[in-house]
């Protein structure tokens, strides 16, 4: 895995990464612990293959150590967690992907 820097935008409640000047974004809402990945925004210049997993990895990575649980609400964030069941802890009770 290809370590994506992110920042943790709260006030637009979304996680970024800038990539040669082109803004990648996962969107997000938390409540009571949880983080709620709504939306995946991937710019068409972001040309890397594995960009995508690499930046959904950092952004789960970051919410893991905090101790929060995700709600992948975003179809392709789902997709991710459902082939990459490693993440599956993450998830809360009674959630299934």
């Amino acid at each position: 895995m290809n370590e994506v820097l992110i920042n943790d935008n709260s006030f637009l409640r979304q996680f970024e990464a800038n990539v040669n000047g082109h803004l990648a974004k996962i969107e997000y809402s938390s409540q009571e612990r949880k983080v709620f990945l709504t939306k995946l925004v991937v710019p068409e210049e972001i040309t890397q293959e594995d960009f995508k997993e690499d930046f959904i990895k950092s952004v789960l990575h970051h919410i893991q150590d905090q101790n929060l649980r995700v709600v992948p609400t975003s179809p392709q964030i789902a997709g991710f967690l459902r082939k990459n069941r490693q993440y599956k802890e993450m998830l809360p009770v009674g959630i299934r992907i």
